[in-house]
């Protein structure tokens, strides 16, 4: 799979994490320049990267968002080729993604909270360890417009 493809100018973050390989090409159909990460990076633009047109995805669950600083719409990206930004999302608002993480699958505890109102504000409700099949069922009653992970995935 790997092999139709140009050489990659590596760009790792965290070379210790080798079970992490996603590479960007910079056009569609892996085309152009490309960037090779093994670990989370923030900011592709400082990273050295113009624009996302198409990714390889050849080891490890990947986060890929709209925003620097993994902020803004979220494409989870599994191993696989994606060829143009339609293949990763089917959002119409928005064709960029601008930072990386890869998604590391914890079988500890697990921990979220989420929160009635945007920047983490307003009534929440604690999920540890659990499925929460009703939001209903656990007395909350309101919308979810944040959610901070404080552990696991």
């Amino acid at each position: 799979m790997a092999s139709d493809h140009q050489n990659p100018t590596s760009k790792q973050q965290n070379p210790a994490s080798s079970s992490f390989k996603l590479i960007i090409y910079e056009q569609e159909n892996f085309q152009g320049r490309c960037h090779e990460l093994t670990g989370p990076c923030n900011n592709l633009q400082e990273a050295g990267v113009e624009k996302v047109g198409s990714i390889l995805v050849l080891c490890g669950p990947w986060v890929g968002y709209e925003q620097p600083g993994c902020k803004g719409e979220q494409y989870v990206l599994e191993k696989g080729e994606y060829p143009r930004w339609d293949a990763w999302t089917n959002s119409r608002r928005s064709d960029c993604v601008l930072s990386f993480r890869p998604i590391k699958v914890d079988a500890k505890e697990h921990k979220l909270v989420m929160y009635e109102n945007p920047n983490f504000a307003g009534k929440k409700i604690e999920i540890i360890d659990d499925d929460v099949p009703s939001f209903h069922a656990h007395g909350y009653q309101e919308k979810v417009s944040s959610v901070r992970v404080q552990s696991g995935t």
